[in-house]
C-alpha cells in the first residue's frame, strides 16, 4: 500500500492540528538528539504551540547555547580582525561570567542538599557505604567543633585569671592608699592634740604665775602703814 503524500498547509481540524503538533514535536526532538549523539554537535530547539506553550530541547546548556549563537552572530558581522578580536574577548568574558554564576548557583545547592543531610534529612535514597562515608563527615564535623570550643574555653579561663590578677592587684594596692591615709590621719590627730595638751599648761603656768603676783602686791599693801 502506497502511503499518501500529507498536503503541507495549516490544519484546519483543531483536535488533528493538537494530535499532528504532538507527534511531530517528539519527532523533531527525537532526531536532534540522535543528531547531537552521533555527531558530537551542540543543538538547542525551541518550540511555542498556538496557544504559546514552550517546548525546547538542548544537546547541553540552552543558556550557554544562546550565548554561542549570540557569540557567532556578533562575529559574523565583524568587519575588522581587532573588533573581531574584541567581540571574542566580550563574548569569553560574558561565558566565564555565566559559568561564575551556574558555578555558585549549583554549590549553593550542594551546600544546601548536604546541610539537609548533615541534619538528618533525605536519608532515605543513600546507600550503605553513602550512609557510612556521612557518618565519618558528621564525627570529623563534631571533633572540630569540640576541639574550637575547648580552644575557646582555655583562652576565656586564661584571661579571666589574667582579670583577677589585675584587680587583686589594684585591690591590694587601694589597700595600702587606704591604711596610709588613715595613719597620717591618726599621727595628724595626735599632734594636734598634743598642741592642745602644750597650751593648756602654758595657760595654766600663766594663770598660776598671775595669782602669784596679786597674792605678792596684796600683801605689800597690808605691810604698808596705817591711815591715821
Amino acid at each position: 500500500m502506497v502511503r499518501q503524500k500529507i498536503q503541507i498547509k495549516k490544519i484546519d481540524n483543531l483536535t488533528a492540528r493538537q494530535v499532528t503538533f504532538s507527534k511531530r514535536r517528539r519527532g523533531l526532538f527525537k532526531k536532534a538528539q540522535e543528531l547531537s549523539t552521533l555527531c558530537d554537535a551542540d543543538i538547542g530547539l525551541i518550540v511555542f504551540s498556538a496557544t504559546g506553550k514552550l517546548f525546547e530541547y538542548s544537546s547541553s546548556s540552552m543558556v550557554q547555547l544562546i550565548e554561542k549563537h549570540k557569540m557567532q552572530s556578533e562575529r559574523e558581522n565583524m568587519d575588522s580582525p581587532d573588533q573581531l578580536q574584541s567581540s571574542n574577548l566580550q563574548c569569553e568574558k560574558k561565558t566565564c561570567a555565566m559559568l561564575s554564576r551556574e558555578f555558585v548557583e549549583k554549590n549553593r545547592e550542594l551546600r544546601t542538599y548536604y546541610a539537609r543531610q548533615l541534619n538528618g534529612e533525605e536519608l532515605q535514597g543513600l546507600g550503605l557505604e553513602e550512609l557510612m562515608k556521612l557518618e565519618k563527615i558528621v564525627e570529623g564535623g563534631i571533633s572540630r567543633v569540640l576541639k574550637i570550643k575547648g580552644d575557646k574555653f582555655m583562652r576565656e579561663i586564661s584571661s579571666l585569671k589574667k582579670k583577677e590578677a589585675q584587680l587583686q592587684e589594684e585591690n591590694s594596692r587601694l589597700k595600702q592608699q587606704s591604711e596610709a591615709r588613715v595613719l597620717n590621719e591618726f599621727e595628724g590627730q595626735n599632734a594636734t592634740e598634743q598642741g592642745q595638751s602644750a597650751d593648756s599648761i602654758t595657760n595654766n603656768r600663766s594663770l598660776v604665775n598671775s595669782q602669784q603676783d596679786y597674792n605678792d602686791s596684796d600683801t605689800s599693801l597690808k605691810l604698808g602703814l596705817a591711815f591715821p
